[in-house]
């Protein structure tokens, strides 16, 4: 009877609607709000970099923290958090929100634009509602919403390194973006499979390598999606690979699906090339 009943826990509607509609009213604010931009400067030995402030940045780190506060308050009403630490459920939807605005802040004004709005809100909903579900490992939904929250982080992966190649950004912001997002990723991945165990060490490693290839990649003439493909597979066959090892399965199991996956994402960039 306990388990049927915790099996039914969903997040207050109430508390979702106004954590999502606050994030995205942030966003859709900034199409009104003009702001001058501030050039800082950073002179490091033998490298200048240049760090500009505008809407955009100052907007997007903001929603980043409110979606961890709001993310932590959420959490806080579920049955199962109580005395637990709700930090490591703040990571997605942070990463979520933050990644929707790089794309919004490209789009031209019109009717994509608030299509790409809606679409965001309904994603960082589900995100949101599936890190909810995944807070009790007897919820019979629990490895449906990992599935969920798994590809839903390497979806984001995806988007914010082609949003990264479509802007322009310099090699030093997209080394640094691509590391910290593939960490990022890969960590909360890798913790959800393993049920509650942190790699932080082995998903520094993925996030290192995977950097090192984007930075391979930047002066390579891809197209932005063939960039960001190129940056998928192997972010997602490290992971898969480190997670079979150390559920200790044989390597000749373990090696399979990442390389299938790896191969697949090469051959779809060069495709699209």
């Amino acid at each position: 009877m306990q388990s049927a009943i915790r099996s039914r826990n969903l997040p207050s509607a109430d508390r979702i609607s106004v954590l999502t509609a606050m994030i995205m009213l942030s966003y859709a604010l900034t199409r009104f709000i003009e702001l001058p931009e501030r050039q800082l400067a950073l002179q490091l030995p033998g490298l200048y970099l240049p760090i500009t402030l505008n809407i955009e940045t100052i907007v997007a780190v903001l929603v980043a923290g409110l979606t961890a506060a709001g993310s932590d308050w959420l959490l806080r009403d579920h049955p199962a958090m109580s005395g637990r630490h709700s930090y490591h459920h703040w990571l997605l939807p942070a990463l979520t929100a933050l990644v929707i605005g790089i794309p919004l802040n490209q789009l031209p004004a019109g009717l994509g634009w608030w299509l790409g709005l809606a679409a965001g809100s309904v994603v960082l909903a589900l995100v949101l509602i599936a890190e909810y579900i995944a807070v009790d490992a007897e919820d019979l939904r629990q490895p449906l919403a990992a599935a969920a929250l798994t590809a839903v982080s390497f979806a984001v992966y995806l988007v914010l390194a082609v949003a990264l190649s479509a802007s322009g950004a310099r090699l030093y912001a997209v080394f640094l973006a691509v590391a910290a997002a593939g960490w990022l990723v890969s960590l909360r991945t890798l913790h959800l499979r393993l049920h509650g165990e942190w790699l932080l060490y082995e998903a520094a490693i993925i996030a290192l390598l995977v950097s090192q290839g984007a930075s391979a990649l930047h002066y390579w003439p891809l197209s932005p999606v063939s960039f960001g493909l190129a940056l998928l597979g192997p972010t997602y066959a490290l992971t898969t690979l480190i997670g079979s090892l150390v559920e200790e399965r044989p390597l000749r199991q373990a090696i399979w699906e990442p390389l299938l996956a790896w191969l697949v994402s090469w051959v779809a960039a060069a495709w699209l090339g």
